[in-house]
């Protein structure tokens, strides 16, 4: 299990940031707003991605409380068909009672968080991981579905420099967790990642299907790619919301290094959650 140790400063920053996420998808979802809009490139509407929020966050609270919740296979494939089921059972579409929950249930989590150590282990459905971690998990989850939600309402989005630097235990985690196994089955290959403005790196290092990641430089030999994107389009593209060829084409994205040519591989080895 991965476990992430964050100064009581972060850890206060990342719970705070994990409310800030609740109430601004909480301000898109008012009395005037239309449930049935669609989410552009989804299946979903802004009442059904409302309510997944909702549950979602239910889920996590319960999970960072103690309960045990079994959700899916830990794939995003069996995350996504217990999402239809979950979906199917819960009726509600109202945006603001959705908007209520989503804030009361995020609020549930910090509580429950802070009454407990950050490197608790905690069962979550995307794996194991600390409890701290799971915060940067449900951070992660409320902005990539409040940048959806936002789009299709047509408002700013939430997502940030900041809140996306809040995520990275959680993105860094679960990138082992969603490798695309067909597409990654014949790569050995070591990348460094970064993000653009901040000083961190990390190392990801792939051997016919696997892929492990740590934190720091590339061990003796160095990396065969670096990676180094802007911050909010690292996290849509880790979220599937983001086309990594429209980013490459904006400069968003810059790679280099021996073996240039594997930098259009990286983003082709995962399946977003």
């Amino acid at each position: 299990m991965t476990s992430t140790t964050l100064t009581p400063q972060l850890r206060q920053e990342l719970h705070d940031a994990v409310l800030g996420a609740a109430r601004d998808i909480a301000a898109l979802l008012g009395p005037q707003t239309d449930p049935t809009v669609p989410i552009p490139g989804a299946e979903w509407n802004v009442g059904e991605a409302a309510a997944h929020l909702l549950l979602a966050n239910q889920l996590m609270a319960e999970v960072a409380a103690g309960t045990e919740r079994p959700y899916g296979d830990g794939t995003p494939g069996g995350i996504a068909a217990a999402n239809a089921v979950s979906l199917d059972q819960f009726t509600e579409r109202t945006p603001a009672v959705l908007a209520q929950g989503i804030v009361a249930h995020a609020t549930a989590f910090v509580d429950a968080a802070n009454g407990q150590q950050g490197d608790t282990p905690t069962v979550t459905p995307m794996g194991p991981m600390d409890l701290d971690t799971f915060a940067s998990y449900l951070l992660t989850h409320m902005l990539g579905h409040g940048w959806d939600l936002a789009r299709a309402l047509r408002r700013p989005h939430m997502v940030d420099r900041r809140r996306v630097e809040l995520c990275l235990p959680f993105l860094m985690t679960a990138m082992p967790r969603v490798v695309d196994q067909g597409a990654a089955k014949d790569l050995t290959a070591t990348y460094t990642l970064g993000l653009r403005g901040l000083d961190r790196r990390w190392t990801a290092a792939f051997t016919r299907g696997e892929v492990t990641v740590t934190e720091g430089a590339a061990p003796p030999g160095g990396s065969d790619c670096t990676i180094v994107t802007e911050p909010v389009t690292f996290f849509l593209i880790a979220l599937g919301r983001c086309s990594p060829w429209s980013a490459i084409a904006r400069g968003k994205i810059l790679s280099w290094g021996r073996k240039p040519w594997l930098g259009p591989v990286f983003p082709r080895c995962f399946r977003a959650p």
